[in-house]
This record gives structure tokens, C-alpha cells and sequence, in this order.
């Protein structure tokens, strides 16, 4: 497809074709998952995508963390906004991934893989509880060669903003490193959410790579505490952060830490932003003195439906609050809207008919 249009965004992740259907014990025990699994598939597993698609009523959503965020920001903004970068099966859940992605109005340049499935996610609601079953897939072969061909790239040059998932630093790291510096040679904004506590706890060298050129890095709690312990800046439980004395403090001096770090383009300040939960999200910008507290919007308890993809929301309110010019004040606030309307639907997803933001 030849790319003449001029996109605002630009995403980079791994995509994935999130298979959402409700369950029981017999499921779990059929295919031997626990209760609130979160686990890759293996043989035993791969059945179950073929199940859910053809034998119940299962929700199907262009998924993966950047995506969801891609589609968020996509809702927010004019049509025609967003692109998305990753990889696929020639298969077909990479046409129904196509299909899906296109009808959220996201427009999608997957490098094909004519040899690896496309990323599966099944995710399979029982009472209280969801359980996640992920093959990988084509999603964990995207390279450098894909997004430096002649119509990627040249959407990258029309971008305004590039949004990198930080789950890629497990897969291409030199085409994160590639936007990075196309970025900071342009005077583009980068962001890029840490995504997983394990991010920097095993892949500290490639998400240390791209902080000089970060304007933006998100992280909830526990991503900001698996950051803080590998730094040295904190000595934190992962598995009950909560549980840490003063645990506000230690945050607001991690997001600190990362918001002060050495900066390639140094015509912005860089932002480091904490999420945590119902807690009040916590911004460092580089250079000041106080970390600013921003306290979440209410949301009725009978309202959550599901809390997947709360943080991808957030995520996509920022990014389209500083496409569309807010300040950071704005910005942050539209993040926490559309974080709040996610909770309120099944799987990471936002109401239709289309809500406006509202300060």
C-alpha cells in the first residue's frame, strides 16, 4: 500500500489477536490453565484459539498493549490518525486481526510472515477471575527491515509522535533505536510505556538504550519499582508493592530518577509518569524540584466491568492530549478518562457510541 497520508501517531508493538470468551472449570481443566493465568501457550494450549473462535460467543479485539493503545488514541482523535507497526502470520487470524484493527479505524502496515502464526491471546472470564493464554507468534519476528522499507519509513518521516510498547525491547530492539534517533533528530515526541515488571528486570541494557531519547516514560508501580530496584534508586518487594513502607515516596523518587536522566533532545524536558491503580498518578519532569500528584477519577465499584488494558487507556488519553496540543495538566486528565470509560467495558475497550472527553 503506497503511504502518502501523513499520520499523527505512530505505534510499535507486538500485535495480537485477543480471543475473549467466558468460561468454567471445565475449560480451565480442559486446557490445564489456572485461575488468573497469564502464561505463553504450549502444545497443550494451542487448541484452545480454534475453541474459542468457533464455539462460543467470544469477543474479538486488536490486542496487544500498544494496540490497545493505538485504538484509544484512535478514538479520541480525527479519523485517520493512527498507524500501527508490527508483526503477523499469513493466516487466518492475521486477516481477523486486519478486519478488527480496521473497523477501531486504525490503519495497520503488519510486516506478514509467511512461516510464524499470528499472535493469540484467549482470554478466558470466569468469576472473578480471567485467565491469559498467549502464543506469540509472527509478533515476536518483526525486524528492522520491515520499518526502514521504503512506505514504512515514510510514514515514520510524516509522524508526529512515535509510541513504542516496551514488550518490543524482547523483540526488535534496533528498530525501537531507529525511531529513536529519527525522533531526536527531527524534534519528534517519543514515548515509550515500560509495560512489564520484567522489562527492566531482563531486558535493562535495550530499555536503558532508549532513555536518552525518551520525552515521555510511563510505568505503573510495579513496572516503576522492577526500574527503581535494577537502578539501585529502591530496594522494593515486587511481589507486595504495595506493602512498602512509604511506598508513595519511593515512587515519587524512581519517576524522578527516570524524568532526570542525560536527554538526547534537549529541547524538551523529559516526563516520567507512575500510575498506580486508584492511588493518585505521580509525574516527574525533568529538572523540577516536586513531583506533581494527580488524583485519578471516581469510578463506582459496581461500574468496573474489567481492568485489562486500564493502563494501554491511559496511555492513549496522553498521547492524544499532546498530539492535540493540551498541556500536561490536560493531557494527564484526558489519560485518566478514558482509563476510567476502559473499566467499564469487557477486555481492553472503549463504549460505543464514542464519548467526548470532558475536563
Amino acid at each position: 500500500m503506497a503511504a502518502t497520508k501523513k499520520y499523527s501517531l505512530l505505534c510499535l508493538e507486538n500485535p495480537l489477536l485477543d480471543i475473549i470468551a467466558d468460561g468454567d472449570e471445565a475449560v480451565l481443566d480442559t486446557y490445564k490453565i489456572k485461575a488468573n493465568d497469564a502464561i505463553l501457550a504450549e502444545p497443550q494450549h494451542l487448541g484452545i484459539y480454534d475453541d474459542f473462535l468457533n464455539n462460543r460467543n467470544a469477543v474479538l479485539s486488536a490486542g496487544g498493549a500498544a494496540q490497545n493503545t493505538a485504538r484509544g488514541a484512535q478514538y479520541i482523535l480525527p479519523a485517520d490518525s493512527v498507524v500501527y507497526l508490527g508483526g503477523i502470520g499469513k493466516d487466518k487470524y492475521g486477516e481477523i486481526l486486519s478486519e478488527t484493527a480496521s473497523k477501531a479505524g486504525l490503519r495497520v502496515e503488519y510486516r506478514i510472515d509467511a512461516k510464524e502464526p499470528t499472535g493469540r491471546c484467549a482470554v478466558v472470564v470466569t468469576p472473578g477471575n480471567r485467565s491469559m493464554v498467549t502464543d506469540l507468534g509472527a509478533a515476536n519476528h518483526y525486524d528492522l527491515e520491515h520499518l526502514q522499507s521504503p512506505a514504512i519509513w515514510s510514514l515514520v518521516q510524516g509522524a508526529d509522535l512515535y509510541y513504542i510498547g516496551g514488550y518490543h525491547l524482547t523483540v526488535c530492539p534496533p528498530a525501537i533505536m531507529a525511531l529513536a534517533k529519527e525522533a531526536a533528530a527531527q524534534d519528534k515526541t517519543f514515548v515509550l510505556s515500560i509495560s512489564a515488571p520484567f522489562i527492566p528486570l531482563a531486558f535493562k541494557d535495550a530499555l536503558d538504550a532508549t532513555l536518552p531519547y525518551l520525552d515521555y516514560v510511563v510505568g505503573n508501580e510495579g513496572e516503576a519499582a522492577a526500574f527503581g530496584n535494577v537502578h539501585g534508586i529502591s530496594n522494593i518487594d515486587l511481589a507486595n508493592v504495595d506493602g512498602h513502607p512509604d511506598i508513595k515516596a519511593e515512587l515519587k523518587k524512581i519517576a524522578q530518577y527516570m524524568a532526570d536522566l542525560p536527554k538526547e533532545n534537549t529541547k524538551r524536558k523529559r516526563v516520567a509518569i507512575v500510575t498506580h491503580g486508584s492511588e493518585p498518578t505521580l509525574v516527574a519532569i525533568q529538572g523540577e524540584a516536586e513531583v506533581r500528584e494527580y488524583p485519578v477519577r471516581a469510578i463506582a465499584k459496581e461500574s468496573i466491568v474489567d481492568t485489562l488494558g486500564a493502563g494501554d487507556a491511559f496511555a492513549a488519553g496522553l498521547v492524544a492530549g499532546i498530539i492535540e496540543g493540551k498541556p500536561l495538566d490536560g493531557s494527564i486528565d484526558q489519560g485518566q478518562w478514558l482509563a476510567s470509560l476502559s473499566l467499564t467495558q469487557l477486555g481492553a475497550s472503549y463504549p460505543f457510541p464514542k464519548q467526548t472527553f470532558s475536563a
